[in-house]
């Protein structure tokens, strides 16, 4: 198939199918940069993450600012662009460099996405935040509508969405290889970082590096301690998304595309006991979706901390090495459909180096499926976006379509756990029935210290 056409074909599916998508020859979203400019790049946290974002950056245009609150990062990225502007405070950044800015990352810890990358948006640049997208589920409503509203190019920084062997995976259900699906279940091993109730938090005063204020931004006040900077911050309730946040944008992710995972109806969860400021240890949470443009409904499990799906279900999915032993991936999914099952090891919906485990006695030739199923192949996750911004395409990992929704779904999960009982979720309004102001909060932020969405 001339690939033109098959592009073509894709576009015209891509909507009923339920996934985002890459698809060449422009959308309504306006490029900044001719495909001959050199894209201009501002990064918002440049160490963990962040260091690679800006290393993608760099190798998609060009560095012209970078800003972190901790002069030690600072110190260390000025060695890798030289000639960009340094800034601690991204507020100042984008008022001084607007003219010189097309582009930002936001690489910071989940509680600042959302106001950095509105405030990016607001100024006409276009805007790859990582994931989860944002800390609190209307944020994630709010920025599509922004990216919307101002016809920037966006993207998540969830990098699987990019890989063919998700794509194919997720192609596969969706061409009914499963048959009809029934439930998903979702597992990782995280949290790899302190997390549980009553850990003590030492406290001290911030060293002279770290602008500690400029830190917090729009959370409470409230005293420096190493363990939450630079990296145990994802345990921490006002700061953090904990292991749902961190890894269910990846490991979600293959499911999300497959069956449109939007708007579910209720959130259950079950889980360690917690103190309202780390996560609990380990939970298990049950999502039920609705029916949605013919899909039938289903019910989603998610696991964390060392929990599992029961062993009869993971009954013949391929396993680990470890040494000379075979174990249980520890962390990946698998979609059980009433014709057979597929299952998807690993992070990423790849990580198997080829299209996810399928096994059943009811299903085609895999391969007979694999061909008569449309995907579209990424140049690259964040070549995506670079492309993007200088005309070509729509990433798919895209704020309004795709990463919004998606971080939507999963944020829902922690509110299930602040809740301790089931949620009723209405999806059209952000509404959690008979939620207490802290369950509420968690869907509607207050911002401190003067920030604003």
């Amino acid at each position: 198939m001339p690939r033109n056409q098959h592009r073509r074909d894709f576009i015209k599916t891509s909507a009923a199918i339920g996934a985002g998508y890459w698809v060449a020859g422009g959308t309504s979203l306006r490029a900044s940069r001719s495909a001959n400019e050199e894209i201009r790049f501002g990064c918002i946290g440049i160490d963990g993450k962040g260091s690679s974002d800006s290393n993608d950056a760099k190798n998609n245009g060009k560095v012209v600012a970078i800003c972190d609150i901790d002069d030690g990062f600072l110190d260390k990225a000025q060695r890798a662009f030289p000639d960009a502007k340094r800034y601690n405070d991204y507020r100042k950044m984008l008022e001084e460099m607007d003219k010189s800015i097309d582009a930002v990352t936001v690489s910071t810890p989940d509680h600042m996405h959302a106001v950095i990358a509105a405030q990016a948006m607001k100024m006409g640049k276009h805007c790859f935040c990582q994931k989860p997208l944002t800390h609190s589920i209307e944020e994630a409503r709010v920025l599509g509508t922004i990216a919307r509203e101002n016809k920037v190019i966006t993207q998540m920084g969830n990098q699987g969405t990019a890989d063919s062997t998700l794509r194919l995976s997720a192609a596969l259900v969706k061409k009914g290889l499963l048959g009809t699906v029934k439930e998903v279940h979702v597992w990782t091993n995280r949290p790899v970082w302190p997390q549980s109730k009553g850990l003590q938090i030492k406290t001290a005063e911030p060293p002279a590096a770290i602008h500690w204020d400029l830190w917090l931004g729009c959370a409470k006040k409230q005293a420096y301690s190493p363990e939450i900077h630079p990296f145990k911050w994802r345990g921490f309730w006002a700061f953090g998304t904990g292991a749902l946040g961190d890894m269910a944008c990846h490991t979600f992710n293959m499911p999300f595309m497959a069956l449109n995972l939007r708007n579910p109806t209720s959130v259950e969860a079950i889980c360690d006991e917690h103190d309202g400021v780390m996560y609990p240890k380990s939970s298990k949470i049950h999502f039920v979706f609705p029916e949605l443009d013919g899909r039938p409904g289903l019910n989603v499990y998610w696991y964390d901390g060392g929990q599992m799906p029961p062993a009869e279900l993971m009954a013949g999915c391929p396993k680990a090495k470890n040494g000379d032993r075979e174990v249980p991936f520890n962390s990946g999914s698998l979609i059980i459909g009433d014709k057979g099952k597929l299952f998807s090891p690993g992070d990423y919906g790849g990580d198997a180096g080829n299209t996810g485990f399928v096994f059943g006695n009811e299903f085609k030739n895999q391969r007979e499926f694999a061909r008569e199923s449309t995907f579209v192949r990424s140049p690259g996750h964040f070549v995506e976006f670079a492309k993007s911004i200088q005309g070509e395409g729509t990433p798919m990992s895209n704020f309004p379509d795709y990463a919004g929704p998606l971080s939507e779904t999963i944020l829902l999960g922690n509110l299930a756990l602040l809740a301790g009982k089931k949620v009723e979720w209405d999806a059209t309004n952000l509404i959690a029935k008979d939620a207490t102001p802290e369950v509420a909060a968690l869907v509607r932020h207050q911002y401190e210290n003067g920030y604003a969405l």
